[in-house]
């Protein structure tokens, strides 16, 4: 199990290139792929429906941003704005009758088109003041929706989502809006997966690490930094939809504001910039750290017998969730995916100590 390298012996460049080039790598992603295939079958209805199918969804939300901040080194503060946009859109364009299939990808191509007019800074500006150019595009979208009652009726107002069919399944129950969710996740980690090495991957990367070494040799980063707009917030628009059909299924102006945008990003860079198993990492710990914090605080008041106020318990959970945030990054600056990487490394070869970093 530890030798993993042993007896491997590429004879062909297509055995180097595969995605999982060690035998381990390719049974662990099979087991992981069967798991959530049934897991249904496996774990509690309300765990499936308020842990699973969120985490699913997030981590496809965080895949999208890494493909812009880790794949391209555009900093994006706005992504919330973006998967506001696609949820709308499908929302209107599947009550207007549209098949959800069409509104899906009709409420992607169009957040890809508002994300590509506000990217288009990119062009001139990068760090800081492309990050306050993407902010402003979140307040921007915001105070449209809100101001707009043919978008959301008004600010107060909810927005109901009608019953749709997915490939001739309705989405209704449990179970339809999971499998919904899971293959348009797994959709996007196999195109983020394939990625890499593809003449696509290799000329954003170029963009990320330096834009003007880019255009020396030849990569036209006008091109490129808008496509790496385009592609993410298409993947942005397209979590809007899913989010609206198969969690909220009643959107709101209220849930698409900023701190949905902070959330997306410490997922990206808590979990490891320009990694596809850090996204999922990230959105597991943002998602769950809270939760489980606020449970284990609460537990460990009662047992000792502490008197704490309402107040106190619940923003003493959120200051230990920033100081682990804060010690993880102090820890490992390139995310829990290199945390793992590091574990993996060490098994390859243990009990030796000498391993590829």
């Amino acid at each position: 199990m530890f030798y993993r390298r042993a007896g491997i012996r590429h004879t062909r460049y297509q055995d180097e290139r595969q995605i999982w080039p060690l035998p381990f790598d390719r049974r662990l992603a099979l087991l992981i792929f069967l798991l959530a295939i049934f897991a249904p079958l496996l774990i509690d209805r309300l765990y499936l429906v308020s842990y699973l199918l969120p985490w699913v969804i997030w981590s496809t939300a965080a895949l999208g941003l890494n493909f812009l901040m880790g794949g391209a080194g555009q900093i994006h503060l706005g992504y919330g704005a973006v998967i506001a946009i696609g949820a709308y859109a499908s929302v209107h364009m599947v009550r207007a009758g549209l098949p959800f299939e069409l509104a899906m990808i009709g409420g992607g191509l169009l957040s890809a088109a508002v994300g590509m007019i506000f990217g288009a800074t990119a062009l001139r500006v990068k760090g800081l003041y492309l990050a306050m150019a993407t902010l402003a595009m979140q307040y921007i979208v915001d105070f449209v929706i809100i101001q707009f009652p043919a978008i959301s009726g008004g600010t107060q107002a909810t927005l109901q989502v009608p019953r749709v069919s997915f490939l001739g399944v309705e989405v209704t129950g449990d179970l339809a809006p999971y499998y919904v969710a899971l293959l348009i996740c797994l959709l996007v980690t196999l195109f983020m997966l394939n990625l890499r090495r593809s003449s696509f991957g290799r000329a954003l990367a170029a963009v990320r690490e330096k834009d003007y070494a880019a255009a020396v040799i030849g990569v036209n980063t006008f091109r490129y930094k808008l496509l790496a707009f385009w592609v993410s917030s298409f993947i942005g628009g397209v979590v809007g939809s899913v989010l609206a059909v198969c969690y909220y299924r009643a959107i709101s102006p209220d849930q698409f504001h900023l701190d949905l945008s902070i959330q997306l990003v410490a997922m990206v860079i808590v979990g490891g910039l320009g990694s596809v198993l850090g996204s999922f990492f990230g959105a597991a710990l943002i998602l769950f750290a809270p939760i489980l914090l606020n449970q284990f605080f609460g537990f460990a008041a009662s047992e000792l017998g502490m008197t704490i106020s309402t107040d106190l318990r619940s923003h003493v959970p959120l200051m230990l969730y920033g100081a682990m945030i804060v010690g993880f990054l102090l820890w490992e600056p390139l995310g829990l995916a290199k945390i793992y990487a590091n574990l993996r490394n060490y098994f390859l070869v243990w009990p030796f100590r000498h391993a590829r970093q």
